[in-house]
C-alpha cells in the first residue's frame, strides 16, 4: 500500500514537472526581426531577402465517381464543394449568396488612391503590402490575417486622407485588429512596434486601432479572396493529377493580386474566379482552363474574367510588381512546392476567354 502511494506521488510529481517545462518552453519570446519601413518616396522598394489544411468533405468511399469529361457539369462536384462551407450543405447557396452580397457591401473604392488620397501613391501602397507579407510571416499568422489586413487597409484609405509617414502606421495597427479578429493568440501592440524598430510607440497604434474601428464601424468580418478561394479550388483541383501544386499555386497567385492596386476594382470573388482559371492554365495551358462546374459554382463566364486574368498573368510573369519580392521568395520554399519558379506562355489563347457552351 505505501509502495502504490509513493509511486502514486512521483508520478504527480513528474507530471508538475513535465507541465511546468511545457509552460516555461511556450513563455520564451521568439527571435524577431526589426524593420524599418521608413519614410516613403514614389521610387522607394523595400527590399528584403501556408498551407491551410483543406476542409475535409464527408464522403462515402464505397462509390466510385464516374469519370468526367472537361466541360461536363458534374452535381456532385458542387455537392462536395458546398461541404466545404463548414460542411453545412443544407444551407450552401444562403451562405454563397451572403457571401457575395457582403463583398459588394464592404468593399474599398476601386480608384480612391486618385479621388481620395493626396500624399499616398500606388507604389507606396504596394510597398507596404510587401513588407506586410514579411511581418505576417514573421509571427506566423494565419493567411486569413494578411488577407483582411490589406482589406482594413484600403477601406479606411477609402474615406481617409493619411499623410505618407502614416501608412507605415496604418499597416501594423490594421495587422493588429485582423490578428485579434482571426488569430487564437495573437501577436501583442507592443510586438508591431518593435516591428518597425519602435518607430511608433504603443500609444500611437493604440490610437491608429481606433481611428480605423471607428471607419470601419466595426464591420471587421468582410469576405476576402481567400474566403472564395478556397470553395473554388475544391472543383478546380479535381481533374487535375497534381491537385497540391494547383492549390498552392493559387495561393500564390492570389497573394501576388494584393501587391496590385488595380485588383481592388474587382470583386474578391471575381479574383479568386480569376486565380482559378490562370492556375489551371499555367499547370496546363493546352486544355481550357474553365468548365461548366466552375462556372456554375463561381457565377462567373470565362469573358467575365479576362481583364482580372491577364492582370495576374503579368504580376505572375513579373511584368507587374517584380521589385517586391516578399511574396516570391515566400512561395520559393519546396513546402510551398516551389509554385513561384513555375512558368507560364507568355500569351493566353483568346479562345480561352469564349463562352463555354453546354
Amino acid at each position: 500500500m505505501a509502495d502504490q502511494e509513493n509511486c502514486g506521488v512521483r508520478v504527480t510529481r513528474l507530471a508538475k514537472k513535465r507541465a511546468m517545462e511545457a509552460i516555461e518552453s511556450l513563455s520564451q519570446p521568439a527571435n524577431k526581426k526589426r524593420v524599418v519601413l521608413g519614410e516613403l518616396s514614389n521610387n522607394s522598394i523595400l527590399r528584403s531577402h501556408d498551407k491551410l489544411p483543406k476542409t475535409k468533405c464527408i464522403q462515402n468511399k464505397n462509390l466510385k465517381k464516374p469519370v468526367l469529361t472537361n466541360n461536363e457539369l458534374s452535381v456532385e462536384k458542387l455537392e462536395d464543394a458546398s461541404l466545404d462551407l463548414q460542411m453545412c450543405e443544407t444551407y450552401d447557396s444562403d451562405i454563397y449568396d451572403y457571401l457575395r452580397n457582403m463583398e459588394v457591401k464592404r468593399r474599398p473604392l476601386g480608384d480612391y488612391i486618385e479621388k481620395v488620397q493626396r500624399d499616398v501613391t500606388v507604389n507606396m501602397r504596394s510597398v507596404l503590402v510587401d513588407w506586410l507579407v514579411e511581418v505576417a510571416g514573421e509571427y506566423k499568422l494565419l493567411p486569413d490575417t494578411l488577407y483582411l489586413t490589406i482589406s482594413y487597409i484600403d477601406r479606411f484609405l477609402s474615406v481617409n486622407v493619411l499623410n505618407r509617414q502614416r501608412l507605415q502606421l496604418l499597416g501594423v495597427s490594421s495587422m493588429l485588429i485582423a490578428a485579434k479578429y482571426e488569430e487564437i493568440t495573437p501577436p501583442q501592440t507592443e510586438d508591431f512596434c518593435d516591428i518597425t524598430d519602435n518607430t511608433y510607440a504603443k500609444q500611437e497604434v493604440v490610437k491608429m486601432e481606433a481611428e480605423v474601428l471607428k471607419t470601419l464601424r466595426f464591420e471587421m468580418g468582410n469576405p476576402t479572396v481567400k474566403t472564395f478561394l478556397r470553395r473554388f479550388i475544391s472543383i478546380g483541383q479535381e481533374d487535375y493529377d497534381t491537385s497540391l501544386k494547383l492549390e498552392f499555386l493559387s495561393y500564390y497567385l492570389a497573394e501576388l493580386s494584393l501587391l496590385e492596386y488595380s485588383c481592388i476594382k474587382f470583386l474578391p470573388s471575381m479574383v479568386a474566379a480569376s486565380v482559378t482559371f490562370l492556375s489551371r492554365f499555367i499547370l496546363n495551358p493546352n486544355s481550357h482552363p474553365w468548365n461548366l462546374a466552375l462556372e456554375k459554382l463561381s457565377g462567373y463566364k470565362s469573358s467575365d474574367l479576362k481583364e482580372c486574368v491577364k492582370i495576374l498573368h503579368d504580376l505572375q510573369s513579373s511584368r507587374r510588381a517584380a521589385n517586391l519580392v516578399a511574396i516570391r521568395e515566400k512561395y520559393k520554399q519546396h513546402k510551398f512546392k516551389c509554385v513561384s519558379e513555375l512558368s507560364s506562355p507568355m500569351v493566353i489563347p483568346a479562345s480561352f476567354f469564349d463562352n463555354i457552351r453546354e
